[in-house]
């Protein structure tokens, strides 16, 4: 398999899974007539938060990419933007209807597993099926909705600790995510 197409699988894997938990929580939630406010707002402070254009070069060489990002569409209520290094490929997120929390109650997850960064909730979550894939995604509350930063090996053993290398990643850049 070239270093290429394991890139492209990663990317839409990460993208399947993620919208999976998505449609689960949505085919879950009963219909009412009265409107629930959100609990962490409707996601409006990433309107104009562009995924291929919040990281800086500084925080794409501390994640091992560099280069411009390419955008990843798959998912309408989730674009993103994907970057590949040598041995890993970065995807960030946005998500205007879901939060941590909501993420958590899907049931699309091998391990969900929430956190703290500076005040925010977050969660480290493997995608069901992706155990021991070398595929980690911190899930971070920003902005009224979420950003989510996914990481991947090239190769299966590129990347050996995914979930903290997403995490340090996420630690960096939360002080510039929407509030």
């Amino acid at each position: 398999m070239t270093r290429r197409s394991r890139s492209l699988i990663s990317a839409i894997a990460g993208t399947a899974l993620l919208s999976l938990s998505a449609c689960a929580l949505n085919a879950t939630t009963p219909s009412t007539d009265q409107e629930t406010p959100p609990t962490q707002g409707s996601g409006s402070g990433l309107v104009g938060f562009d995924p291929c254009a919040f990281f800086t070069p500084e925080d794409l060489s501390a994640a091992g990419v560099s280069g411009q990002g390419e955008p990843v569409e798959q998912l309408e209520s989730e674009p993103g933007c994907s970057y590949e290094g040598e041995k890993v490929l970065l995807t960030l997120y946005k998500n205007q209807q879901q939060t941590t929390d909501s993420y958590e109650t899907s049931g699309s997850w091998d391990s969900y597993e929430k956190f703290d960064i500076n005040g925010r909730t977050a969660a480290r979550g493997i995608s069901a099926g992706s155990t021991g894939q070398g595929i980690c995604n911190v899930v971070v509350d920003s902005g009224g909705g979420v950003a989510i930063i996914s990481i991947s090996g090239i190769l299966l053993d590129d990347v050996p600790e995914p979930c903290q290398a997403a995490e340090d990643i996420a630690r960096q850049v939360e002080p510039r995510l929407p509030r």
